[in-house]
């Protein structure tokens, strides 16, 4: 899979992305996440420590559908004042995920 990163607007068919750990869990909006084909990037106010894994739901507005995608977090900067900016790895990816993104890279094009 590229490293390119995916245009947000092509997430906007989604009303929510979740991502979650065993101990945290996130509700943001898909405008709030930079997407790339093989990871996630985001703002938190909590600290995730490196090699958590995480999972990242997107659930459609109209009901669809919903895609499921685990991944592992490789960094996270910043501090509690500030917050922290955060990059999830995707680990593992559907068919159906892999499609899903090819064809927000090709829209965003």
């Amino acid at each position: 899979m590229s490293a390119r990163r995916i245009d947000h607007h092509a997430l906007l068919s989604s009303q929510k992305v979740t991502v979650h750990s065993r101990q945290i869990q996130l509700t943001l909006s898909p405008s709030a996440i930079l997407m790339h084909t093989g990871g996630i990037e985001f703002r938190s106010a909590m600290a995730f420590p490196s090699w958590t894994e995480m999972t990242m739901v997107m659930e459609s507005v109209h009901g669809r559908g919903r895609l499921n995608c685990n991944g592992v977090v490789i960094s996270c900067t910043g501090n509690k004042h500030a917050g922290y900016h955060v990059s999830m790895v995707f680990t593992s990816l559907s068919r159906g995920a892999q499609d899903f993104f090819r064809t927000a890279l090709a829209s965003g094009n």
